[in-house]
């Protein structure tokens, strides 16, 4: 069972490739973040500058972002 925690705001800095980001959260913290299977099966777009919601994995180091604000 998994454990759903509340998703984190961020800026999107910089386009890596395989469709790595490297986001700005809000705390000030950056963190790298790939794109959700939906994101990538809509073809939706995310672009540096962006504001996006991430989900992030225990370790605080990667996400996921799972929508564009």
């Amino acid at each position: 069972m998994k454990n759903k925690e509340k998703p984190v705001e961020g800026i999107i800095i910089e386009a890596l490739p395989s469709l790595m980001f490297k986001v700005k959260l809000n705390t000030g913290e950056e963190t790298l973040a790939y794109l959700a299977g939906k994101m990538r099966l809509h073809y939706i777009k995310v672009l540096p500058g962006d504001r996006v919601l991430l989900e992030l994995s225990p370790d605080k180091g990667r996400g996921r972002i799972v929508r564009r604000l």
